[in-house]
């Protein structure tokens, strides 16, 4: 489990989050949404320590990742995966060295578990044989896959997802889900997940947490969304006529 406890973070004289709380779940899907400016892109980059929290504590299973020396945090961070929203893969790497990149890195493997390990996690998001092709040689939603693979190789306690449907058409965008979600309840992960696309929050959404100029102004499930008394998240949600008439039609 994280947990966020009233974390405050400021740049010059914009106060970008306000105090923020929130428990984002293990083996569920954690989605945190909000309109552009919200602060859920900093809410994030709080978690994982790119941006410093100015007050308020950032907790992993009770361990309090603000207060800790860059070198007592890499062990948290050695927990962590990460899906980038382009893929993020490296262009001159083909698909088992991509994956196995985070391998070569933190691990002490030998090369033979590596290889089991990364030929395990492609077959894992229905890429099995696929090792040797190169990024340029593969389609949008394989490269998700591919970066899905790489953010489990190292076993993650967490995973943290940055738009993973950006640029997808809404079927592979579905695979995508279905299969982050798989993962998330199939090795009891907590996963935090960063999107404004809303057939995420209505398929996957375990937990939803809903930004508002720098504060938390909502939090349920994706099933309760549609049946929130929320004007800031309606406008949010049904911010088209066709949207709001979809509302009124079934919950009105």
């Amino acid at each position: 489990m994280i947990e966020l406890q009233n974390i405050k973070k400021k740049f010059g004289e914009n106060d970008v989050l306000k105090g923020i709380s929130a428990k984002f779940e293990a083996g569920k899907t954690n989605l945190i949404i909000g309109t552009s400016g919200s602060g859920k892109t900093v809410t994030i980059k709080c978690m994982v320590g790119l941006f410093e929290v100015d007050s308020g504590a950032i907790l992993y299973d009770g361990r309090n990742f603000s207060t800790m020396t860059l070198a007592e945090r890499k062990s948290i961070r050695k927990e962590i995966g990460m899906l980038f929203q382009g893929g993020a893969l490296f262009d001159s790497l083909n698909i088992e060295q991509n994956v196995m990149f985070p391998l070569n890195m933190f691990s002490t493997m030998t090369k033979k578990e590596k290889l089991d390990r990364v030929n395990f996690c492609l077959d894992r998001v229905n890429l099995t044989g696929k090792n040797k092709l190169s990024p340029s040689e593969i389609s949008g939603g394989m490269k998700k896959r591919v970066g899905i693979a790489r953010a489990i190789v190292m076993n993650p306690k967490y995973l943290f997802c940055d738009e993973p449907n950006s640029g997808l058409d809404p079927q592979t965008s579905l695979v995508v889900d279905q299969l982050i979600k798989e993962i998330t309840e199939e090795f009891k992960i907590t996963t935090i997940i960063n999107t404004h696309d809303m057939n995420s929050v209505l398929e996957i959404g375990d937990h939803v947490v809903f930004l508002w100029k720098g504060l938390k102004n909502w939090e349920g499930s994706g099933k309760e969304v549609f049946t929130a008394t929320n004007p800031e998240l309606d406008e949010f949600i049904f911010a088209s006529k066709f949207l709001k008439e979809i509302k009124s039609r079934n919950f009105g």
